[in-house]
């Protein structure tokens, strides 16, 4: 911007608009113009021109003339447009090619007068292997070659790390822009992009990782040449910030040779370059197809590849509508004009070329310009901004279609207000499309907090009453007892975020509540009829099978980060407590066991221990026949009952003790599910629920087919038989109330 006027021929659309806005933020708007093939900001006194490659007026002579990656001129499509401009774009005072080292070999016998300034990178590029997606640092740009592959590792960056910006060469200006914005605000860390990243848009990057290293360019999916690699990669780092470079876990490790070009900036020359007439024939369409089928006649110069201008006109030509008004030099350039709008749409040819030969045929009419009314269909066609992310997308390219339209002035009627009309559309559908974006591939709850927990500073963390935590002001699940739950409305790898970042947020009221649990008091803890230990309501454990029936295994419910001494002192806690609990609820049978018991007595006691207080008498009368008078008396005073059919202890058949002695049974055979007790009070009831025989009998009852019967009750009921059998029962003696089953 030395120079009194410039122009610059940028290759992409995107950065086009970057440019301008830094040189009217320098030059002021009145004094800066810009042209593309979409958008065309020209005012009268415009000194500075901003173009894209394609669109650069050249007709008007500048001071200053400048090409920006010139080493394009070998790209297949595009590159004879890079090579036109090389070969006859010239400056007043001084002309300036940018681009590669690859081009300097052609750029010396192109432009023989050329002065070579090197530019090497301030920063060091470092190649970092392989790294799945969900290990990616942060400041990281994840660079796919297709639409559905971007979209599909946007959704993965969400839901493991809280989002990701979009960035794809289809995006408007408008679109990318916001979208960068929410990159570059740090709303987001990560950037998921086509190679459109791969020229300008410098973004404070500090690793570019490759998803693919293949591409479809239009004819083929290939691989990419080292110097598109380094192109990309090279968007790490940038000015005295070194940067790095890998690939992602699914593709494979570059080898070294490779890695040493991309780090080393050094790649072989440009062999090609490709290039087409620029002297072209209109008297005729068959003239104007031969002089673009001209061959370079220059050594190592070769034609494009057929760009799309060259294919819409050989379709077109065999159209005999398209033929017939196409038999003067004059409507043999208006139809070149017309093949060289760009099918932004890049989805049917054939649509294309039906769109195009529209276009001709109407400019025919009478007016020699394009029917208004039917501008104004189309353009209203496609002013909702409803949809999907691919419905939005498509509806702008057909925008820019028109947009393109427009700006050719000749075409149409009040060419500035269509002009308008179609910004206004795309600058709508733009912000829809980018709001899309936004809400498929950002969760602004899950980015705030794990860019929250990147920084060194205490999260601000709430857990209210109902153990809900909020951190910043976000729910992210709730603290029940020791353990965190997060979120689990969201995805299952998103959950996984979370719960890392509530489980840091928490760590410290985990470990106070461990500390107080260890220090409780025993009426703090409580046990439920399935087996879960409660302290001060809430659920900090639970009973497994351990090394006897009466010893369960105690399992502290804490969640991963409660570890060291909290941890050992909770769990010594809650062993301790139901150690206590089983003695006292279940005292009768703890003291059997401390008798000073001997022989016979002795194994009598740990059978019945074993068996929570009830056996049948028949497995254990060769014992009780040895006996002596002595260790009877003992079993006796200790509270054990030998009755007539079963040995058992009458203070256990108590609802409490029983309710435990039950569940202990339940924990021991490792039951899935813990059984109903029997009814509460009854001496006998009828079973509804076939439960195995060990069951009823811990309960404290007996079975005979469907009916239960108490324990002490069958004892009493025997006992009053044996009585009457030998005639000792006296007549009015009443018997025990026993139900019977129908």
């Amino acid at each position: 911007m030395g120079h009194s006027d410039g122009i610059i021929g940028l290759p992409l659309r995107l950065l086009a608009r970057e440019i301008y806005d830094r040189v009217v933020a320098q030059k002021g708007a009145a004094n800066v113009a810009l042209v593309t093939g979409e958008e065309k900001i020209t005012p009268p006194q415009a000194s500075y021109f901003v173009c894209t490659v394609e669109a650069m007026p050249l007709d008007r002579g500048f001071q200053f003339v400048a090409i920006d990656e010139i080493q394009l001129a070998a790209d297949p499509e595009r590159g004879h447009v890079f090579t036109d401009r090389l070969l006859y774009a010239r400056g007043k005072q001084e002309t300036m090619f940018l681009g590669a080292e690859t081009i300097r070999g052609w750029i010396k016998r192109l432009v023989p007068e050329a002065e070579f300034v090197s530019r090497d990178r301030f920063s060091q590029l470092t190649y970092k292997g392989p790294k799945k997606i969900s290990r990616l640092p942060s400041r990281s740009a994840i660079v796919t070659f297709s639409t559905n592959d971007v979209y599909a590792i946007a959704e993965l960056v969400r839901r493991q790390r809280g989002g990701a910006a979009v960035v794809m060469g289809s995006l408007s200006p408008r679109t990318r822009n916001a979208q960068v914005e929410l990159y570059q605000s740090g709303d987001v860390d990560y950037l998921v992009a086509t190679d459109a990243i791969g020229m300008g848009l410098n973004m404070d990057i500090d690793h570019v990782a490759f998803a693919s290293t293949y591409k479809f360019d239009g004819v083929m999916s290939r691989s990419l040449s080292a110097g598109e690699m380094a192109q990309i990669a090279g968007r790490a780092g940038r000015h005295m910030n070194d940067g790095s470079f890998g690939v992602t876990a699914n593709v494979q490790p570059l080898d070294e040779e490779l890695i040493d070009q991309i780090e080393d900036h050094r790649f072989e020359p440009l062999k090609n370059l490709r290039w087409r007439s620029n002297e072209l024939a209109f008297n005729t369409v068959r003239d104007l197809t031969r002089s673009l089928e001209r061959p370079p006649t220059f050594g190592g110069l070769i034609s494009p590849r057929e760009p799309d201008d060259y294919q819409a006109l050989k379709a077109l030509s065999r159209d005999e509508e398209i033929q017939h008004y196409s038999r003067t030099p004059h409507k043999v350039r208006q139809l070149w004009q017309v093949c060289q709008i760009p099918d932004f749409r890049k989805t049917m040819h054939d649509v294309h070329i039906r769109l195009l030969k529209q276009i001709f045929i109407n400019l025919q009419g009478p007016s020699g310009k394009l029917p208004t009314d039917w501008i104004a269909g189309h353009l209203n066609k496609l002013k909702r901004t409803d949809g999907d992310i691919d419905t939005l997308a498509t509806r702008i390219a057909h925008v820019r279609t028109w947009t393109y339209i427009s700006h050719v002035a000749e075409w149409v009627d009040d060419y500035k207000h269509w002009q308008d009309a179609a910004r206004s559309i795309e600058d709508k559908l733009s912000d829809a499309l980018h709001e899309q974006l936004t809400q498929r591939f950002v969760d602004r709850r899950t980015a705030v907090l794990v860019r929250k927990l990147k920084d060194s500073s205490q999260l601000e963390a709430v857990i209210n009453e109902a153990g809900d935590v909020h951190v910043e002001g976000h729910f992210i699940g709730t603290l029940n007892g020791l353990r965190f739950a997060s979120d689990m409305s969201v995805n299952s790898t998103e959950a996984r975020t979370l719960k890392n970042i509530g489980n840091k947020t928490v760590a410290k009221e985990i470990t106070g509540r461990a500390q107080q649990m260890a220090l409780a008091e025993d009426n703090a803890f409580a046990l439920n009829e399935l087996g879960e230990i409660s302290w001060n309501g809430m659920q900090v454990g639970r009973l497994l099978k351990g090394e006897s029936v009466l010893k369960p295994k105690v399992t502290l419910l804490a969640s991963e980060q409660l570890n060291g001494a909290p941890l050992e002192a909770a769990n010594k806690r809650l062993a301790g407590w139901i150690s206590q609990e089983v003695s006292k609820r279940l005292n009768p049978l703890v003291k059997l066991a401390d008798l000073p018991l001997t022989g016979a007595a002795r194994g009598i006691a740990f059978q019945v221990s074993e068996n929570l207080g009830a056996l049948p008498r028949f497995k254990l009368n060769d014992q009780i026949r040895i006996l002596d008078k002595k260790d009877f008396g003992r079993l006796k005073f200790g509270g054990l009952r030998v009755g007539y059919e079963h040995v058992f202890m009458p203070l256990l058949l108590k609802p409490d003790p029983t309710a435990l002695r039950c569940l202990l049974w339940a924990i021991h055979e490792e039951r899935e599910s813990i059984p109903a007790l029997p009814p509460a009070g009854r001496v006998s009831f009828e079973v509804t629920e076939r439960l195995p025989r060990e069951y009823y009998l811990t309960a404290g009852y007996a079975l005979f087919k469907n009916l239960a019967i108490r324990l002490d009750m069958l004892d009493r009921l025997a006992g009053l038989l044996r009585r009457a059998s030998r005639g000792l029962l006296e007549p009015d003696t009443p018997a025990p109330e026993v139900k019977t089953a129908e």
